[in-house]
C-alpha cells in the first residue's frame, strides 16, 4: 500500500504547496477523490483490512469485488455480507452515499438507496467486443453461455459507473473537507507544534 499512500500524499502535497502559493486561483486539482479498492471473489485478505486501514484517512475508498462472474447469485450475496460485515469489525472507512434530503426527486431517492444496498458493487472485466442476439456487448463468452459487463443481471458495472457520475461533486467534497483537512492538519501540527483532532469521514 505504501506507493498508493505515497502518491495520494503527494499529490496532497502539490496542492497545498500551490494553495499557499500567489496564483491561488488557477490551481490544478491532482487530488485522488476515489478509490476503487479490488477485492477477490475470494474474500478479503489481511493484507486487505491493513492496506485499506492504511488508506481509508486519505482517500474515499469504493470496494469492489472483482472477477464476479466466478461466483454464483447466492455466493455472491453471502460475500457481500461478508465483507460488510468484516469492514464494520475492522473500523475501515469506505466511502458512504449521503442520505436524501425530504425535497429530493422520489427517483434520485430511490436510486440513491438502491447504489447503497448494493454495495461492495460486483463486476466483470473484459476488452473483447461479443456478438449477443445481433449486438455489439463488451463482455466474455463462456461454454455455458454469455456474461455481459454491462448488463445488470451479470455484474453491477452499470451501478458502479452511475455512483461515480451522480456522486463525483460529493466525492470531491469529502475529500476537501474530510481527507485534505487532515492531511492540512497534520502537515501544519508538524510545523508548529500545535496538536490537531483528526476529523472522521461519513459513517
Amino acid at each position: 500500500y505504501k506507493p498508493i499512500l505515497d502518491y495520494v500524499n503527494n499529490q496532497f502535497n502539490t496542492y497545498l504547496k500551490d494553495e499557499s502559493g500567489l496564483n491561488r486561483r488557477n490551481i490544478v486539482d491532482n487530488r485522488i477523490h476515489c478509490c476503487f479498492y479490488f477485492i477477490s471473489p475470494t474474500g478479503l485478505q489481511p493484507i486487505d483490512i491493513d492496506c485499506m486501514r492504511q488508506l481509508h484517512s486519505r482517500v474515499n475508498i469504493v470496494p469492489v469485488i472483482g472477477k464476479a462472474d466466478t461466483l454464483t447469485q447466492k455466493e455472491l450475496r453471502e460475500l457481500k455480507k461478508k465483507i460488510i460485515h468484516e469492514i464494520q469489525k475492522y473500523e475501515i472507512q469506505i466511502y458512504q452515499l449521503p442520505y436524501c434530503d425530504d425535497d429530493e426527486d422520489a427517483d434520485y431517492k430511490k436510486q440513491t438507496e438502491d447504489l447503497r444496498a448494493t454495495m461492495p458493487f460486483a463486476v466483470v472485466g473484459s476488452n473483447a467486443t461479443i456478438e449477443v442476439q445481433g449486438k455489439k456487448v463488451r463482455g466474455r463468452r463462456y461454454p455455458w453461455g454469455v456474461v455481459e459487463v454491462e448488463n445488470p443481471k451479470h455484474s453491477d458495472f452499470v451501478k458502479l459507473r452511475t455512483m461515480l457520475i451522480t456522486h463525483m461533486q460529493d466525492l470531491k467534497e469529502v475529500t476537501q473537507d474530510v481527507h485534505y483537512e487532515n492531511y492540512r492538519a497534520t502537515c501544519l501540527s508538524v510545523g508548529d507544534g500545535t496538536t490537531t483532532v483528526q476529523r472522521t469521514a461519513r459513517r
